[in-house]
């Protein structure tokens, strides 16, 4: 069982940027992909970025393509987003995943993920 933990959530103005972190204990970090996902209120979780489990692929989803980036440190067991030029559509709870299997490289579907931390809030002020 994972335990996945996110902060760096907050409140900002539209333009600025935040850098959230997800540290995970549980399972062999290193070997799994991660994931980040968000739900806006009323709406359902969709699929923001991933990172495979040795940093050699990422994906992410064309609303945040070009100002999201995510990493990882498999020394410190953490994933992080960097988000840059935050408008008000990016305002969510921000959630880091993990998926069920070691070494696979699932895409954006929620199902593909069974580990989930509790979520950080993320507001763009306009």
């Amino acid at each position: 069982q994972v335990q996945l933990v996110e902060s760096g959530g907050g409140l900002v103005q539209a333009g600025a940027s935040l850098r959230l972190s997800c540290t995970a204990s549980g399972r062999t970090f290193s070997t799994y992909t991660m994931g980040w996902f968000r739900q806006a209120t009323g709406k359902e979780r969709e699929f923001v970025a991933r990172i495979t489990w040795n940093s050699g692929n990422t994906l992410y989803a064309n609303s945040v393509k070009g100002r999201f980036t995510i990493s990882r440190d498999n020394a410190k067991n953490t994933v992080f987003l960097e988000m840059n030029s935050l408008n008000p559509e990016d305002t969510a709870v921000y959630y880091c995943a993990q998926p069920r299997f070691q070494l696979s490289a699932p895409r954006t579907n929620v199902g593909q993920y069974d580990g989930w931390g509790q979520g950080t809030q993320v507001t763009g002020s306009s």
